[in-house]
């Protein structure tokens, strides 16, 4: 399923259903609560027959055909305005890609191989190169990357990944963000790597370089349509300055800002590039 469009009155939308009806296109209406609807897409494969005449209709919600498709479909001979929620796999799957959604699955998986009682040996083939011998070992420069070490960490690497990872991937392709993720976690991990050895893991690098990549491309070339709002950013800034003056905890202080160095820099490279076409 693919999510079409989200709206506030469900009898308008569902003579947009009644109407694709006809045409053999099956569309869901899902309520989201708080007096939202949200249209859903049954076969992926019918998108591109479905997207012009839906923009039609939000233009003109008043055009009699769609009305017309409700009185002959005749719902007043069944209980109208059925709602389903959406899963929780769907609404995942809506926001991100087959790159996002690959990160996300192997970090759970080893998450819970780790927590099974394979964490020291998945520690010991995954982590960042710490040795001569272990350099040309390329996966290791990336797979630190896939290492989690609480709920709470990975809760909140994978939130991130997920939001922003999912937001570029969907706007920009899949190349770009795995681009983003092999980059930032090379160039975090041997930042990291330099200051305090190799006993680190996360996402968080990489999700700082999400960050700084979005940051820069929505300044420098903001009709890709790729931004964050401001208080996210200064959420973000904030915490990365906590993180080197709270006693607290251990936190990979220097992945958060090489990784955020790495990703601004790939989002001027890409900014740069876009506005050289």
């Amino acid at each position: 399923m693919i999510k079409l469009v989200t709206l506030n009155n469900p009898r308008v939308a569902q003579a947009f259903i009644d109407y694709m009806a006809k045409q053999q296109i099956d569309i869901q209406i899902m309520s989201e609560g708080d007096g939202q609807f949200s249209l859903w897409l049954s076969d992926d494969s019918q998108y591109s027959a479905v997207v012009d005449e839906l923009n039609l209709f939000i233009t003109h919600p008043d055009d009699p055909k769609y009305q017309a498709a409700s009185w002959e479909i005749g719902h007043d001979q069944s209980p109208p305005f059925k709602y389903q929620s959406p899963s929780l796999i769907s609404m995942i799957k809506d926001r991100a890609g087959p790159v996002t959604l690959i990160i996300m699955v192997a970090c759970i998986a080893i998450y819970l191989l780790q927590i099974l009682g394979f964490g020291r040996a998945i520690f010991s083939l995954l982590h960042f190169p710490a040795y001569t011998s272990q350099q040309w070992q390329l996966w290791r420069w990336v797979s630190h990357a896939l290492l989690h070490f609480s709920v709470m960490h990975i809760a909140f690497n994978l939130l991130w990944w997920w939001d922003l990872g999912g937001s570029i991937e969907k706007k920009l392709g899949s190349v770009t963000v795995a681009k983003i993720f092999v980059v930032s976690a090379v160039i975090s991990g041997a930042g990291q790597y330099w200051v305090d050895g190799a006993n680190f893991g996360g996402l968080s690098g990489v999700v700082y370089a999400l960050l700084g990549y979005i940051w820069v491309i929505s300044v420098r070339a903001p009709h890709l349509g790729v931004s964050l709002p401001k208080s996210i950013v200064i959420f973000m800034l904030i915490w990365l300055v906590l993180g080197y003056v709270q006693p607290f905890m251990a936190i990979a202080n220097t992945a958060h800002l090489a990784g955020l160095l790495a990703g601004g820099l790939l989002g001027l490279s890409d900014a740069w590039r876009h506005q050289a076409k």
